[in-house]
């Protein structure tokens, strides 16, 4: 692994653990609650002392030249509501070099398993680590076997997260995000089988913030490296008190309780 690529990992990732903030959201829908306001949701995120904030090449530009924080990851991958059957269909948007000139550190990139776009969605991702590798910049792939054509195998008990994150691995990226797949147990056979960071997702915005973070106390005791979730912390009336909890169990070792006394 190159020094540079090594070196930028470990500023996003410390210690190979990671609290991260998406914000990718408002290019797929809009309005989207908690990110109306661009300039205060990455201050807050900031604040918290989030590790990295994912976010388009337009929105990269602007907070790098705002702020000067150096962990932006730019998202390279788009699809919006509005694209009916191809909705899920992400597109590449953004490519290394552009990425790394508007200021960011790393790439994401997004692929939906099952989807009927899933071969050209895993050919665009191999492109992005491809350019990114040579580029020495570090990759996050966002996976989801959430397709009309997935087919999981009965016996799996992690609904077909464990081949996504490991197909991740496979493709180069250095780090993935995955849905919760329930349990422990579950989710320990995911983290088992692939060596690269895996961050999980917080999902839909449901239920209370309390929750989730017993979500990420279990994600973390199976092996999990941190999270990378949006609307459960931009949405919420104190952004940065909720990083802060997120920080609390993935780089402290609190436990979910513990955690929550951070939060305001």
């Amino acid at each position: 692994m190159a020094d540079a690529l090594a070196r930028r990992l470990e500023t996003i990732l410390p210690g190979g653990r990671g609290v991260w903030v998406p914000m990718d959201h408002s290019a797929s829908s809009f309005p989207e609650n908690g990110i109306m306001d661009s300039d205060s949701a990455v201050d807050a995120a900031i604040e918290g002392g989030a590790d990295a904030i994912v976010m388009h090449k337009g929105a990269v530009s602007h907070h790098f030249a705002r702020t000067s924080w150096g962990r932006f990851v730019c998202h390279a991958s788009l699809s919006t509501i509005h694209g009916g059957s191809r909705s899920q269909d992400k597109v590449l948007v953004s490519n290394a070099s552009e990425s790394h000139s508007r200021g960011a550190i790393g790439m994401s990139a997004q692929v939906n398993l099952g989807d009927p776009a899933e071969p050209e969605m895993i050919g665009r991702m191999s492109r992005i680590t491809t350019e990114a590798f040579e580029a020495d910049l570090p990759v996050l792939g966002m996976f989801y076997p959430k397709g009309v054509n997935l087919s999981v195998d009965p016996s799996d008990p992690t609904g077909g997260v464990a081949h996504a994150a490991r197909l991740a691995w496979e493709l180069g990226c250095n780090a993935v995000k995955v849905p919760w797949t329930g349990s422990e147990e579950s989710f320990r056979i995911v983290t088992s089988s692939t060596p690269i960071p895996v961050l999980v997702s917080g999902g839909p915005r449901e239920g209370k913030f309390s929750q989730v973070l017993e979500l990420v106390e279990k994600s973390i005791k199976a092996g999990g490296s941190g999270v990378c979730i949006g609307r459960h912390v931009f949405a919420a009336e104190d952004p940065a008190s909720h990083i802060r909890s997120l920080r609390a169990i993935v780089h402290d070792g609190a436990n979910a309780e513990e955690a929550a006394r951070h939060m305001r």
